[in-house]
């Protein structure tokens, strides 16, 4: 029998831990991150771990793939697709259910989408090489690598090019995958209360050591430079911290930034939509709907 994945996605500060803890606290189910930045140690405020969220009535549900790497060590795609892989065959193993949760698109398609890829990519890299080409480029680039290339909206729009352009590169030598029976349900409000809910968590954040933080990894050897490739949280205070944006500057730049992280997160969802991905859509309230699309899911196969 092919093992089901239960997958939990949705833009940034929309509730999805505390969501898929507890339908893993039904389920006997564990939860493996989707998050790029949570592989890292030490960076907890701003990378939203939410760590306390993982106990549910008195149950501590098993999480993996957090804490994982030292911020100076390198992490990318290939790297947590084997990891996932991993996870995946301990806890099915264990006859538990597992819930892949989190927020970062090419992570979540990669999975979903069952991307073959190949150790020798390096994705960070070759993204910013291929970034700083202008479409036309690598519309060319793809072609060539694909030259039987018959899915257009990989040409139409550059992000998906470049994500054309690495799955393209990286087919050799790829990781055996083990088929997965896919539930995927999305968590989605209005835009509006997104914006509201991403303000009044930065706020906090900020007020319950976000700075301090991001001072403890610069005191355990991180650099500057290092600290912005991280992106969002970590680049703005890492620009505050030198002293090239006072806090106010900060603030509203960092503010705004992660409102256009939760839309691009959102166009990402609805590109998986359009390549077949079903995505479930329900409010964060409506776990009894959760709990009934599985059982459905969980009966039917």
């Amino acid at each position: 029998m092919i093992p089901p994945l239960i997958t939990i996605l949705g833009p940034t500060a929309i509730g999805k831990t505390r969501f898929a803890v507890k339908l893993a606290a039904k389920y006997s189910g564990e939860i493996i991150s989707a998050d790029s930045r949570q592989v890292y140690k030490y960076m907890d405020i701003g990378t939203g771990k939410d760590l306390n969220e993982y106990v549910y009535r008195d149950l501590k549900i098993p999480c993996h793939l957090i804490d994982i790497l030292h911020p100076s060590e390198e992490y990318n795609l290939y790297s947590f697709q084997a990891d996932v892989e991993k996870s995946f065959n301990e806890i099915t193993m264990r006859n538990n259910l597992p819930f892949l949760v989190g927020g970062t698109g090419m992570y979540l398609s990669s999975i979903i989408q069952n991307y073959k890829l190949s150790e020798k990519v390096n994705e960070t890299q070759r993204i910013n090489e291929l970034d700083r080409l202008h479409h036309g480029s690598l519309k060319k680039i793809l072609l060539k690598l694909k030259p039987w290339q018959h899915n257009i909206t990989d040409l139409e729009d550059k992000e998906r090019t470049i994500k054309g352009i690495l799955v393209a590169e990286s087919s050799s030598d790829a990781i055996p995958l083990r088929a997965k029976r896919h539930l995927v349900i999305g968590i989605m409000l209005q835009r509006e209360e997104i914006r509201e809910r991403i303000t009044v968590r930065l706020k906090d954040r900020l007020k319950n050591g976000m700075i301090e933080e991001a001072e403890k990894l610069v005191d355990e050897g991180i650099s500057y430079d290092r600290l912005k490739l991280f992106g969002l949280e970590y680049k703005y205070l890492a620009l505050y911290l030198i002293g090239e944006l006072n806090y106010n500057d900060m603030f509203q730049k960092l503010n705004s930034a992660i409102h256009g992280f939760a839309k691009r997160q959102m166009t990402w969802f609805r590109k998986m939509e359009r390549e077949g991905v079903k995505i479930n859509w329900m409010a964060p309230s409506d776990i009894e709907a959760a709990e009934k699309c599985i059982d459905k899911f969980l009966l039917d196969q």
